[in-house]
């Protein structure tokens, strides 16, 4: 791998430099990571990048974009290099205890939308991105997020502050729904889904760096399924909805979890590229 020039270069010259090495470490979409970086390192707006590429760098900046191209060629993700990660509209702190915020779980927040809620929880938080997007989205909601993880829940804390959610969201340790107390209308997860057998052939990006308890219940994919089916009835409130993501491949297993248990599936929802990638439950008592 041939390293960056030395000396002074304008950013078209570095951005050529850093794309052609991520390239040549396996990086998908190397050009596009290298402009994330070099806009991160430089303390510029994307929007405003081609602006400035004419220009000579800084040589402390241009040290720090080398940086962090060198660790993006480990494959560490973007978003652990520039601290946050985009998700509906929101920017969201990420580390490695956390998942990065993903654009398939979209479909997620948009059908929990589709219908008003006062009173959400999500299983399984993370970095707080489904529930503080859904408090965002519905002004007058109010919500609980859990997660094993006291590392996540500190993430998830963070980004309530930042997003201004603190007094309607309240995060804290809980076992799936063992601790939680009262009834919500509306809950959410998008849990471990996948199988033990199939971590080794992920991307580094998510194998290497992402917290494995958050990726894989390290059995078939469904345990975690079943535990919150068990649990999500003491405290899915009568005329409620359980709404989770799904693992490719996963809706009829879910689906037969879900019914075994009592609860009637409402919809299957899938994401952009056509796969069934959310499910919406409801109990009998809600009428359906």
């Amino acid at each position: 791998m041939s390293p960056l020039p030395s000396g002074p270069l304008t950013g078209s010259a570095a951005l050529v430099a850093a794309t052609r090495k991520l390239a040549q470490a396996g990086v998908p979409d190397p050009g596009r990571d290298a402009r994330r970086l070099f806009s991160y390192a430089i303390g510029v707006d994307p929007g405003r990048l081609t602006l400035v590429l004419p220009e000579p760098v800084d040589g402390e900046r241009l040290s720090e974009f080398e940086a962090l191209v060198e660790r993006r060629c480990a494959r560490e993700p973007v978003s652990h290099l520039t601290g946050s990660r985009a998700f509906y509209g929101r920017r969201f702190k990420v580390t490695r205890d956390v998942l990065d915020p993903r654009p398939e779980t979209e479909a997620l927040i948009e059908a929990a939308l589709s219908e008003p809620f006062g009173h959400v929880l999500d299983l399984g938080v993370g970095s707080g991105c489904i529930l503080l997007t859904l408090l965002a989205e519905m002004p007058d909601a109010r919500g609980v997020g859990v997660d094993i993880s006291e590392a996540a829940c500190a993430v998830a804390r963070e980004n309530a502050i930042a997003l201004g959610l603190s007094d309607r969201a309240h995060v804290t340790v809980s076992d799936w729904a063992s601790r939680v107390e009262g009834l919500f209308d509306l809950v959410v997860s998008n849990p471990p889904y996948i199988a033990r057998d199939e971590m080794a052939g992920l991307a580094p990006e998510l194998r290497d760096w992402e917290p494995e308890g958050a990726l894989t219940d390290g059995a078939d994919g469904l345990s975690c399924y079943r535990a919150i089916l068990d649990g999500a009835a003491a405290v899915l409130a009568p005329g409620g909805r359980l709404i989770m993501e799904l693992g490719a491949g996963q809706a009829e297993a879910v689906g037969s979890l879900a019914v075994a248990r009592d609860f009637a599936p409402i919809a299957l929802i899938p994401d952009l590229d056509g796969r069934d990638r959310v499910i919406v439950l409801g109990l009998p008592q809600s009428g359906f």
